[in-house]
This record gives C-alpha cells, structure tokens and sequence, in this order.
C-alpha cells in the first residue's frame, strides 16, 4: 500500500486549486476547506465575510513515492499569481491569499526552498507575498463544494477562472497528468 502524506496550501479560490491536483498523478484526494484563522468549525459564508481570518484552501492527500512535496509546490506557484496580496484575479479578500500551511518542519524547510527557487528565477517579476504558517487545524468545506469544476464545467466561474489555470497546468505538466490531456 503507498504511503501518504498531506499537503495543506491556499492560492485563491479552492475550487481552482482543487480541479489542478485532481489531474496530477501521485494525487490520492483533495479537500477543499479553511485553515489559518480564529473561528471554530467556519462555514463558506463566515469565511466570505472576511471576518474569520481564515484563507480557503485544499488538503492533498498524496503518494510521495509518485509525486514531492516540493513538486506540488512548483505546481502551487504555476497556477496563482503569489505576487498579490489578499488577491487572485477578481477574487479579493484575507481568504484568496496566498499560503502554504506546513504539517512539519521538513514540509517548512521545503516551502522556503522553493520559495527562493522561483524568487531566483524570476518567474513573477514581484516579491513573493505567499506565506508558510504551521497547521493548526483544517476545516473541511461544505460538500457542495467538492469536486466543483468537474460538476459544474458550465458555470461561468468555472469557464472564465478555473478552466484556464486547469488548461495551463495540462499544458506545463502533461506529463504529470493521471490521464492524457484531451
């Protein structure tokens, strides 16, 4: 049986990091919810109204023998801009920002790595405003929002925002991909 691990990161609307490593092979699950903030047990609509603290994110189950923690990361910093505060395209507020909550401090160490990785490569043209805090607790998201982009394509949302992250990550990691890119 493989081992698995979590990984914990919040870049914008959960719906969009949700529908990425869904396709990524090495995945095993993915969980929307929020983590990061000082209320119990938060529903979609405490965390709207910005008063929670809490960032939405997704928990990744994953094997580490088929994919790294630090390939996830390459991943996260692919499909958001971690350049903008509190902010990914239209999407505004504490709980878009950009964060990756670490289970230990192997998974810190890693974060901080790759973070200088992409700042010495000079992939975003702008300071990283992304930061790593330590797990305190997850709270998983109502079910209506898992596996939103497979379950409502149509929407506008899902056509306008998520649809091109999904796309350019095909294209970067076709080959990471647990089925062929259509």
């Amino acid at each position: 049986m493989a081992e698995t691990k979590l990984a914990t990161l919040g870049g914008g609307c959960f719906w969009c990091l949700e529908a990425v490593y869904l396709d990524l092979a090495g995945v095993l699950a993915v969980k929307s919810g929020y983590a990061g903030g000082h209320v119990a047990n938060p529903t979609y609509e405490q965390v709207c109204g910005k008063m929670t603290g809490h960032a939405e994110v997704v928990q990744i189950a994953y094997d580490p023998a088929v994919v790294s923690y630090d390939d996830l990361l390459r991943i996260f910093f692919t499909i958001h801009d971690p350049t903008t505060q509190d902010r990914q395209g239209n999407d505004v507020g504490p709980q878009y920002r950009s964060i990756i909550i670490t289970h230990d401090d192997a998974q810190r160490a890693s974060a901080e790595a790759v973070m200088a990785e992409v700042t010495a490569a000079g992939i975003w043209g702008a300071p990283l405003v992304t930061t790593v805090e330590p797990l305190t607790v997850f709270w998983p998201a109502e079910v209506e929002h898992d596996d939103y982009f497979n379950r409502t394509p149509w929407s506008g949302y899902c056509r306008v925002v998520i649809a091109p992250k999904v796309a350019k990550f095909r294209k970067m990691y076709g080959d990471r991909l647990k089925r062929p890119a259509a």
